[in-house]
């Protein structure tokens, strides 16, 4: 019987550097309890293969340098910004970062 008829599909989830993430408490947790999950790690210090760090330096290069009368004022530009799709993003910018820098895709 081969693993994938054991076990099942692998399900693979990348994630960041966050300490959260690497708590041994919780990845041990998986390994005993989710043998499907595998977790891989990005590089350190590479945003640009995180495309979120893409999405949230955009959202904040539209944000910065204005003024807004409330924060809820802020609050609906950043839901239109993020939920409505009115974000537009350059996804062959660079992120800045310690290390260097590719071109997410």
């Amino acid at each position: 019987m081969s693993e994938f008829e054991k076990d099942g599909p692998k399900v693979v989830i990348i994630l960041d550097n966050a300490s959260i993430h690497k708590k041994e408490e919780f990845t041990e947790k998986i390994k005993l309890e989710m043998p499907n999950l595998v977790l891989e790690f990005l590089p350190e210090y590479s945003p640009d293969y995180n495309l979120v760090e893409l999405v949230w330096h955009s959202a904040k290069e539209f944000i910065s340098n204005r003024l807004f009368k409330s924060i809820e004022d802020l609050e609906a530009l950043i839901n239109k910004l993020l939920n409505e799709g009115e974000l537009a993003i350059n996804w062959h910018r660079k992120v800045k970062n310690k290390g260097s820098a590719i071109d997410a895709i």
